[in-house]
């Protein structure tokens, strides 16, 4: 049995705002990942990390998720960073070509760090 999707924490950290998630990322799961990213863009959020650590998998669904919300950030001037150590998400990011979109790294004080060059070289 997979283990059980679910978001197990949210919030601001350091002006930026964190999003963790644990089990798999999925056509049944991805809406209620989207729903918080929705929800935290609608309510003014510009700096993103996804924190995939504690995921197993993801599907095409999730990664639509994650474009969708990329594309509404930089629309609004901020920017998205994703946490990953599983090397078979990392492969699917690379065979997909959005490790090139994305703004992939190993830990979630990189992703902050990464976060604020973005915006800060954006508004240069």
């Amino acid at each position: 049995m997979p283990p059980e999707f679910v978001i197990i924490e949210q919030g601001s950290e350091a002006g930026h705002f964190v999003i963790a998630a644990r089990g798999e990322i999925d056509l049944f799961t991805a809406p209620e990942l989207k729903q918080v990213i929705t929800d935290a863009i609608e309510s003014g959020e510009r700096r993103m990390a996804i924190d995939l650590t504690e995921v197993s998998f993801l599907d095409s669904t999730a990664l639509g998720v994650l474009i969708g919300a990329v594309k509404r950030l930089r629309s609004r001037g901020g920017a998205l960073a994703v946490v990953n150590t599983d090397s078979s998400i990392a492969k699917t990011f690379e065979i997909t070509g959005l490790d090139q979109i994305f703004t992939i790294v190993p830990s979630r004080a990189e992703a902050l760090e990464a976060l604020d060059d973005e915006i800060e070289g954006s508004a240069a």
